[in-house]
């Protein structure tokens, strides 16, 4: 950012007035990076202000790693607000967006945050299922042409149900590389949906688990319209012993803190058995 001592921005700004003193003899060139600066410094403190957890609305992101960003945002249930959590990961192609914001009115202003705080576009989303707060922004994501991912399953699922249907498809477990980034699907069978997924970034040690993995904070199971409770069991205890180890979990809902939401999952389906 170019340096002004204050005697310069006094130089730079009418006294009374927010527009540019005519006598400036400053370099040009330096005012309007200044300028430019401090605007786009604005904007990222009107993000900063929307990311406030207040209302539904809201846009929350937190850092994971440098490179690594959770991101929750909101719906109204019967109860109430209710979060849910994506994430989306900077590469030297563009980020990479992990399930579309269940708040579909805050894909923009995430891209633009993105934009705006890291200098990049999001270049790939992919969806762990086919609920909409995976697959919502599809149809916007579709239009705006950045390239959306499921596997094949997710997108039958997609199309009986009306929800979004992603541009590319896979069949089976994939391992992508994009920018120097590399992670893995893995499907470990049917659990809180019967094509949910999850997501390996092995660098960090990440384990995305989507809304097959409840948070520790969670009661109950929470919707179970579509899940298949007998085989979710297996399909954990499956991804507890592929992914051994990890430096994080991040469920579909509520806080990703604790390492210990897989166990947490076991009990909750050891309490709804069916």
């Amino acid at each position: 950012m170019p340096f002004f001592s204050t005697e310069e921005l006094n130089r730079i700004f009418s006294p009374n007035t927010n527009s540019i003193n005519p006598s400036l003899q400053l370099d040009s060139f330096r005012v309007k990076s200044y300028l430019s600066t401090m605007k786009r410094m604005l904007v990222v403190l009107i993000v900063l202000l929307n990311t406030t957890w207040s209302t539904a609305q809201s846009l929350q992101i937190s850092q994971l790693f440098d490179s690594v960003y959770v991101v929750t945002t909101y719906n109204t249930l019967e109860t109430g607000p209710f979060p849910a959590n994506c994430m989306y990961v900077l590469t030297t192609e563009g980020a990479i967006l992990i399930d579309s914001p269940w708040d579909t009115t805050q894909i923009i202003p995430l891209i633009d945050s993105i934009q705006v705080w890291h200098n990049q576009s999001v270049v790939f989303c992919l969806a762990t299922h086919f609920h909409d707060d995976r697959t919502g922004g599809f149809n916007l994501l579709n239009e705006l042409g950045i390239p959306t991912y499921s596997t094949t399953l997710t997108q039958t699922y997609c199309k009986e149900r009306g929800e979004g249907i992603a541009t590319h498809t896979f069949s089976a477990d994939t391992t992508f590389e994009i920018g120097g980034v590399e992670f893995e699907t893995y499907f470990p069978g049917a659990g809180h949906a019967p094509d949910n997924i999850v997501v390996w970034f092995p660098y960090w040690g990440i384990l995305y688990g989507g809304c097959f993995v409840k948070s520790t904070e969670s009661k109950n199971l929470g919707f179970t319209g579509d899940a298949d409770i007998a085989s979710w069991k297996a399909a954990i205890l499956a991804v507890k012993k592929r992914y051994k180890q990890p430096n994080y979990i991040i469920p579909g809902h509520q806080d990703w803190l604790s390492t210990r939401s897989l166990q947490h999952t076991l009990k909750l389906l050891e309490e709804n058995k069916p």
